[in-house]
C-alpha cells in the first residue's frame, strides 16, 4: 500500500520545498487564475501555475540550470499530479 501524495497546493508545495532544500527565503504564489482558459489550465483556477521565489545556500556555485533541477527535483510528485508551468525566481 502506498502513502497518499499530498494535495496540489502552494503550502503542500513551499512544505516540499522547505523539507528537501531549506531555503533561506521561500514563497509559493499559485497563479492559476492568472492563466484560465490556457494549455494546463483547469476549471478550477487553482493547482496548476505557480511562482516560486526561493534563496537556499545549496544552490551557491551551481547554474541556473542546476538551481532549477533542484527545484523540480523537490516538486516532482507534484507536476506528476498535474502542474503545468513553475515559473523560479532565485533571490
Amino acid at each position: 500500500m502506498s502513502a497518499a501524495l499530498p494535495e496540489i497546493s502552494a503550502q503542500n508545495m513551499a512544505s516540499a520545498l522547505q523539507q528537501r532544500l531549506s531555503p533561506t527565503h521561500l514563497e509559493v504564489i499559485d497563479e492559476s487564475y492568472q492563466h484560465a482558459g490556457h494549455a494546463g489550465a483547469n476549471d478550477s483556477g487553482v493547482g496548476t501555475h505557480f511562482r516560486i521565489r526561493i534563496a537556499c545556500a545549496g544552490f551557491d556555485g551551481k547554474t541556473r540550470v542546476a538551481r532549477h533541477r533542484l527545484v523540480y527535483d523537490a516538486l516532482q510528485h507534484f507536476i506528476d499530479q498535474g502542474v503545468h508551468a513553475i515559473a523560479i525566481e532565485v533571490v
